[in-house]
């Protein structure tokens, strides 16, 4: 960056700090020495207020790759959306889980299948699927976006496991990296004090809702507003990015998939975070910078996935011996978003009932599409291991770091 954009894009307000007392209730434990530096009062910062404010003149270049992101990011979305497929189940799946791998949450796609499937799964697996959930809230609620459904999709993430995290804005300061034991003292950011959460929401979600600003841009601004602000006291980053493809949504940037733009982001979490500590600074460029290549990134994935994912697709046609219309035929389709299955769920995709759901899936047993996953009669499930194959080779492809 030439130093003229440097000053330029440094005009967005910085956080500023406030003092607060602190009162640690927690020493068990931890030495003296740890148990001193846990008391006393703390620093919290205070997010500046952003929902009227011009943006800051970003340099040329970032300026060129942010509209060239949402030129692109509109192509792959009428190309995807024009494949009679089911492609958009897949990709917001595909985000989710690239979001949660961000926050170290990482699950295979056949374990994230089968918790779909309301199988044991482990606790990952099951937290991605509160991802699904979100960033199904998020796109569906994009129109109405406000302090409510921001709050409602951070419950679908932790309804499972965390309900008592759920239902408002968090009660109690939080901090991002380090303290010194149960305290604040010494993380990496402290976000501002609770009593100031609704507030600064109500302003976030005033920026968010402008229609005056370049989109790519506001959606980088918005999250990095959203990510200093810390709403809540748990699943703060995974929101955060459903709040991303809310707005992509809502400004007309997609209008038929979801892009996984976290996939793009996880390629460079250390720049993504670098990009949100500069923000904080008073710096956006970094920030849009970031999400500008991890769209460029996403869509380059996206379109493999898409590929890998037709290409199965024209081998099954091949390969069926299943009649058209029968359950076995129509199951393809199901297989590609649901790629486990058991005769309950496609006898419910399919409205038909399970001895008939049954019947089409052994016959795609029997043309080697599906295969049994355990031996025995009783709750049998089945695997479309390509389907598999190709979901996990897009999340091997996104977590190769530049």
């Amino acid at each position: 960056m030439n130093a003229t954009g440097a000053d330029a894009a440094s005009s967005w307000p910085a956080v500023t700090f406030e003092q607060r007392p602190w009162e640690s209730h927690d020493t068990a434990g931890q030495s003296r020495r740890a148990a001193l530096r846990a008391r006393g009062p703390y620093q919290a910062s205070i997010p500046p207020s952003i929902a009227t404010l011009a943006l800051p003149a970003l340099d040329m270049d970032t300026m060129i790759a942010a509209e060239d992101a949402v030129v692109e990011l509109g192509r792959f979305d009428g190309e995807v959306g024009a494949i009679a497929a089911p492609f958009s189940a897949i990709l917001l799946r595909s985000e989710s889980a690239a979001s949660s791998e961000i926050e170290q949450l990482t699950a295979s796609a056949k374990n994230i299948a089968l918790a779909e499937l309301g199988r044991s799964a482990g606790r990952n697996s099951r937290l991605i699927i509160g991802n699904v959930r979100a960033m199904e809230a998020a796109i569906e609620m994009a129109e109405q976006l406000d302090g409510s459904t921001i709050v409602a999709m951070q419950a679908e993430i932790l309804r499972d496991d965390q309900p008592e995290d759920t239902g408002g804005w968090r009660t109690q300061q939080v901090w991002i990296g380090g303290g010194f034991g149960n305290s604040p003292h010494g993380a990496s950011f402290v976000p501002p004090h609770h009593e100031r959460v609704g507030a600064l929401m109500d302003d976030l979600v005033e920026f968010a809702r402008r229609t005056d600003l370049p989109a790519l841009v506001q959606i980088a601004i918005a999250h990095a507003q959203f990510e200093t602000i810390h709403p809540f006291t748990d699943g703060n980053g995974r929101t955060g990015r459903a709040l991303v493809q809310a707005m992509l949504r809502r400004l007309g940037a997609t209008q038929n998939v979801t892009v996984p733009v976290s996939a793009g982001l996880l390629q460079d979490t250390r720049g993504y975070f670098a990009a949100l500590t500069e923000y904080r600074l008073g710096n956006v460029q970094p920030i849009v910078q970031s999400f500008a290549r991890a769209s460029a990134d996403a869509i380059v994935n996206g379109r493999q996935l898409v590929a890998d994912l037709t290409t199965v697709r024209a081998r099954w046609e091949l390969a069926t011996t299943a009649r058209a219309r029968s359950s076995g035929r129509r199951l393809l389709d199901v297989l590609q978003r649901q790629p486990v299955i058991d005769s309950n769920l496609a006898a419910g995709e399919l409205g038909i009932d399970s001895r008939n759901a049954q019947n089409g899936i052994d016959r795609l047993v029997t043309d080697g599409i599906l295969t049994q996953m355990s031996a025995g009669m009783r709750n049998r499930a089945y695997e479309a291991r390509e389907v598999l194959t190709a979901l996990d080779g897009f999340a091997a492809r996104a977590k190769r770091r530049r």
